[in-house]
């Protein structure tokens, strides 16, 4: 038998050796078309090599390429399971020509393939050609020798192919594949198409015009050529079977399905197998590309298959999750063709883990309510859409799984009054938004919302990808169009541009479009939590709602921004260990050219304290380590030692990212939602610039990293060397210079106080000869000496007050400095008359005569001062008539 590896080898080896460039399969999230949810068609990726948008060293091509069709107008999900040829996941085989050879070409290689080189017998194939394409009847017949009953004409659009309203297109040849006369229908065109016994194994698409609006076609210059072979059917066909899931890929996974579930594949448990297989197929290869379960979008998609799935296992009687236990075979089968299944196969199981032992509780409580709606139903009863909303609202159950379940019993569900009860739902939500207290301002953002639901991110993987303008805002409203120098938000259907959220600043890049349409995005914020709006000016063309555009992150500045933010985890991390699990983040700020963290503690961080953290956040660096990413709900991702952070809002499930390592452990485990280095070395260097603090018990640290840290030290580096030139010294012996140069000041400051203390006792002319202090003098029956000082500092009257007790033995002391137009006074009273004098009382009527106000200290020693320094001499006065007014 002829395996599927094989067929999809020999059709690849066959096209290289006929000149086609072998080119492995895009992703399986389109790149080039914002239009389309998943890649559908193999001629997906070479879209814009057609219409001339991309050039490439080939023109011709083959390839096999992963498609997905379960969600959008593209949706077999439905079927799967319950048809021989429906799958959610396919490869389409291919092959391609770009302006190089066309439909004769492409006939003869076809049919020289199939008969030839496979052996399939010509006269159980029929082809269909469009009805008015003559030129592609006359080459079936001179080609293969078909007889004209067996080339049909075909006047329905099903034989011409259009890649949308305008753009490349053409008519269409299709080749079926007779399954015998013991299959129901009839060959295509027949009324009884429908049926199974032909099967269409191959469309060449022949084309060759251009539709430049909907009443104009014209020529193309360059026809090409687009094919498309379903690897499933052929590989039936060549294996001698009818039924897709009868080929060796399915058998050995539906076989894998069968042996975990010990139950028999067939019978009533057939469907079950077959959609169990299929959705691990899809589920495995959209993980693998970068695709995560999610509320919405391409992740939405993604956990409708595999709760698909998971109910069928749960069907067969499977006690524990079964899906990720299943992936190994998968990769056996298809891991040697597509490498990225088996660098993913870890992501994928513990993906599909997770969502079914998350889903199994859902599925319980679903299952248990929609048992009770149905008792008691007739052959043909449908299910009231309030219940299937219910199960959708409360347990989390798609309306297509409640739709599915009750399949096998012949019921049906009442959709229209599923979807009454949604809009009802999202009206309850709006009065309830109103009354909240939020913004007028912030409505659009709700309406937007309602009616077009959120942005997907696809920022985590990628910085370019291709949008759909869906909403235009200028001066808070929604506009059709924008053009030059216009100041605008962009809304797009998906995007790479993160929106600020959780302390992370928003990208900034450019967005660009058809007609030299340029915006400069300068912001991106998350209005709601669930939308992407690019803050942007418009420097060229015009974008409509509607339009298709390119989006860019500045790459720079997407970097700088992960390493801070990648650095705020260590720098968490760190603190805790040095400082205690007490530390948690109260908040944080990360920018492209810095971040600050805010964090509890009581105190500021010792210098000592500051290096070792700093130390220990540069050796996690150096050392490399990957991050690693996984979804988990938040008890669990709580439950396993990660840190959720301050302010941030989880969903049902969040990203928790692991960094380095501390023996078994990893170093960092935190719940965030951020972008973020792939490895550590990418943040290159991390330095503490400041500790400071926020408010009571809260401390801030701010840092920076990677080329920032680095010219922080090269700045230092360079006043260091200024300061070295200066001092003439080397930049080593700038520390040792620079404390002489302090000691010697501080020396000279002490000779400078103590000369000018002597030159203003030299120069007072209160009661002593010039040159010698003042003379004790008797007041109010005690030893009193008073002086006005002038050129002296303030600062070296208590000393001199001391000075001048001592000198009077038992008395007081009034000293007053005169110094740039203000006068200070100072009162000493000797300790046997601190009882009988108060040296407060009397600074106070010394202040006073100086026209100031108070003054203070203790009753032996008191200080204040006045703004009138010519009324120093009054206020030595004041204080001995006080004395004087005491004793009389």
């Amino acid at each position: 038998m002829t395996s599927t590896n094989d067929i999809r080898r020999s059709f690849l080896d066959y096209f290289g050796g006929e000149g086609h460039q072998i080119v492995p399969s895009a992703p399986l999230v389109p790149h080039n078309d914002p239009t389309l949810m998943f890649t559908n068609a193999g001629m997906v990726p070479f879209k814009n090599v057609f219409t001339g948008l991309e050039t490439r060293g080939y023109s011709t091509a083959t390839s096999s390429q992963k498609c997905v069709r379960a969600g959008g107008k593209h949706n077999d999900l439905d079927n799967v399971g319950y048809t021989a040829r429906h799958h959610t996941f396919f490869e389409m085989l291919g092959n391609f020509s770009f302006g190089d050879y066309f439909k004769e070409r492409a006939i003869g290689l076809a049919w020289n393939l199939i008969t030839r080189e496979w052996g399939i017998a010509a006269e159980r194939l029929t082809v269909t050609v469009y009805h008015t394409d003559d030129e592609a009847f006359d080459l079936w017949r001179k080609i293969a020798g078909l007889p004209e009953s067996r080339i049909i004409r075909i006047p329905t659009s099903d034989n011409f192919w259009a890649m949308g309203d305008t753009g490349p297109c053409g008519p269409c040849s299709e080749i079926f594949f007779d399954h015998g006369d013991h299959i129901p229908g009839g060959p295509p065109g027949s009324p009884d198409e429908d049926g199974d016994r032909f099967v269409e194994i191959w469309n060449l698409v022949f084309m060759q015009y251009e539709q430049v609006t909907k009443d104009e076609r014209v020529t193309l210059p360059r026809p090409s050529i687009d094919t498309g072979m379903g690897l499933e059917r052929i590989a039936a066909v060549l294996q001698g079977v009818h039924d897709n899931y009868d080929t060796d890929t399915f058998k050995a996974l539906i076989a894998a399905s069968g042996e975990l579930t010990r139950t028999v594949t067939d019978g009533a448990n057939k469907a079950s197998h077959r959609v169990i297989a299929d959705h691990l197929r899809a589920a495995g290869f959209l993980v693998a590309d970068g695709v995560l379960p999610a509320n919405e979008g391409r992740g939405y998609v993604l956990r409708r298959i595999m709760r698909r799935a998971m109910r069928h296992a749960h069907l067969l009687g499977a006690a524990e999750p079964l899906m990720h236990r299943l992936v190994p075979a998968l990769v056996s089968e298809m891991g040697l063709a597509y490498p990225e299944l088996v660098r993913a196969q870890p992501l994928i199981e513990e993906t599909l883990k997770l969502e079914e032992t998350r889903f199994r509780q859902t599925l319980a409580n679903g299952l248990k309510l929609l048992e009770e709606a149905t008792a008691g139903f007739g052959e043909g009863a449908v299910l009231p859409g309030a219940v299937a909303f219910k199960l959708y609202d409360t347990f989390g159950f798609p309306y297509d799984l409640t739709e599915d379940a009750l399949r096998t019993q012949g019921h049906g569900v009442d959709r229209a009054g599923f979807d009454a009860a949604m809009a009802e739902q999202k009206a309850a939500a709006r009065a309830a938004w109103k009354g909240s207290g939020e913004k007028a301002s912030d409505e659009i953002w709700f309406d937007i919302a309602e009616e077009l639901g959120g942005t997907e991110f696809t920022g985590y993987s990628s910085t370019e990808g291709e949008g759909r303008v869906v909403a235009l805002i200028r001066d808070g409203q929604r506009v059709d169009t924008a053009i030059t120098g216009d100041e605008v938000v962009i809304l797009t259907n998906q995007t790479p541009f993160y929106g600020e959220s959780g302390g992370q600043m928003g990208d900034v890049g450019v967005i660009t479009g058809d007609n030299g349409f340029e915006a400069e995005v300068t912001d991106t914020s998350k209005p709601l939590g669930r939308l992407h709006a690019h803050k942007a000016v418009i420097e060229g063309g015009e974008v409509r709602v509607g339009d298709a555009v390119s989006l860019k992150v500045d790459v720079e500045h997407r970097n700088q921004v992960r390493a801070n933010h990648s650095a705020t985890h260590l720098l968490h991390a760190a603190l805790r260990r040095h400082l205690g699990a007490h530390v948690t983040q109260k908040g944080s700020l990360v920018a492209a050219d810095r971040f600050r963290f805010d964090f509890s503690h009581p105190k500021a961080l010792t210098p000592g304290e500051l290096a070792l953290v700093e130390a220990e956040v540069n050796r996690h660096i150096r050392e490399n380590g990957a991050v690693g990413t996984r979804l988990m709900t938040p008890d669990a991702a709580v439950a396993a030692g990660a840190m959720a952070l301050f302010g941030e809002k989880y969903g049902d499930e969040v990203r928790v990212l692991s960094m380095g390592r501390s023996g078994e452990q990893s170093y960092s485990v935190e719940l965030c939602g951020g972008t973020h280095v792939s490895a550590l070395g990418d943040i290159a260097l991390f330095k503490i610039v400041s500790e400071s603090a926020v408010s009571s018990g809260v401390r801030r640290i701010e840092a920076l990293t990677g080329e920032a840290a680095r010219q922080w030290f090269v700045g230092r580096e360079d006043r260091l060397k200024e300061a070295a030139a200066a001092l003439k010294a080397a930049p080593e012996e700038v520390p040792a210079r620079v404390a002489t140069l302090v000691e010697e000041r501080r020396r000279l400051e002490r000779e400078l106080a103590d000369a000018k203390k002597a030159l203003a006792l030299a120069g007072s002319v209160a009661g002593v000869s010039a040159g010698n202090p003042a003379a004790p003098e008797q007041v109010g029956g005690h030893g009193f000496i008073g002086q006005v000082l002038h050129g002296l500092d303030p600062k070296g009257l208590r000393g001199l007050v001391d000075e001048t007790k001592q000198r009077l033995g038992s008395g007081v002391a009034v000293l007053v400095a005169v110094t740039e137009g203000r006068a200070s006074v100072a009162v000493g009273v000797t300790d046997d008359l601190v009882g009988e004098r108060d040296a407060v009382a009397l600074v106070r009527d010394a202040v006073a005569a100086l026209g100031g106000q108070g003054g203070g200290g203790r009753p032996d020693m008191a200080q204040g001062g006045g703004p009138d320094a010519a009324a120093a001499d009054a206020a030595v006065a004041a204080v001995r008539a006080a004395l004087e007014k005491v004793t009389a």
